[in-house]
């Protein structure tokens, strides 16, 4: 049994959605996809597909099978494009998780510059601000901000943003600028609180460290909620340079407390453990880094 074949036979079949769709598209007779699929769960001792009148439907194992071996089709492919030195004509499909604010601002506005380069490459973003198991959801390379959870994980830093507190003119014109971290406490806030709960933000001024814990009336939990009530003038908040990239630059947005840094946040792009870094993978995370590097061009 030719254990590629029958993958890519049952990856056909998946995807076709019956026998004689797959043996269509494959150019095979019906009762050879059969004869492969049953060989193939009498191998692994599983039944990997259910009929119904509607068809055929992966069970949970057949699923499991179905999103990893299409992965090593895909790899073998890639490594063979590599050994005849066409390597750079990057192919298939490219899975990237990203943050939802960060994608929608700055990545998927300049795909088309990645895609136009690499004609024969498609790319399946999946948004989402959670932390997801990459080899689970089979993602090739995903883009995370701060401290990494789990240094066991294949991580390469791409940049580093500063951050800053940040409000409208419209705010600071009714409220008043903070001039010393205390004076936060007098402010509305607007907390990033993905887990719940306060946040403490440590400002630093030459030797000097000071710890300021905020309760504001406003948590979010993700970065979009962050942008909206600050740009609805709604209070301070404590952002990358990232988030607020053009807001700052046009002066919609405006930094205080400018005489006082906060820690950076660290841009990583990841890669799933135990797996080879694709090409395409290497090259995505290449163009992610320039970008960064002309968004914040002095870090």
């Amino acid at each position: 049994m030719d254990r590629f074949a029958v993958m890519e036979t049952f990856i056909c079949v998946v995807e076709a959605g019956s026998f004689s769709a797959a043996a269509k598209r494959l150019n095979v007779g019906q009762p050879a996809v059969s004869k492969s699929i049953a060989q193939l769960e009498d191998r692994l001792g599983v039944r990997l597909v259910l009929r119904s009148t509607r068809g055929l439907t992966p069970t949970e194992a057949g699923q499991q099978y179905y999103e990893r071996a299409k992965r090593s089709i895909e790899e073998a492919h890639e490594a063979e494009l590599v050994a005849r030195g066409t390597g750079k004509g990057l192919s298939g499909k490219l899975r990237v998780s990203a943050a939802v604010t960060f994608a929608r601002l700055h990545i998927i506005p300049r795909l088309n510059t990645f895609l136009s380069a690499h004609p024969d490459l498609r790319i399946d973003v999946r948004l989402d601000d959670r932390n997801i198991d990459l080899v689970e959801q089979g993602i090739d390379v995903a883009l995370r901000m701060g401290t990494l959870p789990d240094s066991s994980m294949t991580a390469r830093h791409i940049a580093q943003t500063r951050r800053y507190a940040l409000a409208t003119p419209r705010y600071l014109q009714s409220h008043g600028t903070p001039r010393t971290p205390a004076e936060l406490a007098q402010h509305e806030i607007v907390v990033y609180s993905p887990n719940g709960g306060n946040a403490a933000w440590d400002f630093q001024r030459g030797d000097t460290v000071t710890s300021v814990v905020v309760t504001g009336r406003i948590h979010v939990s993700a970065a979009e909620g962050v942008r909206a009530a600050v740009l609805a003038d709604m209070g301070i908040a404590i952002a990358s340079e990232w988030m607020f990239a053009s807001e700052i630059s046009n002066g919609e947005v405006q930094a205080v407390l400018e005489d006082w840094s906060l820690p950076p946040i660290d841009v990583w792009a990841l890669f799933p453990t135990g797996r080879m870094v694709s090409a395409k993978a290497r090259a995505f995370a290449d163009f992610v880094e320039a970008i960064l590097k002309e968004i914040t061009p002095t870090t």
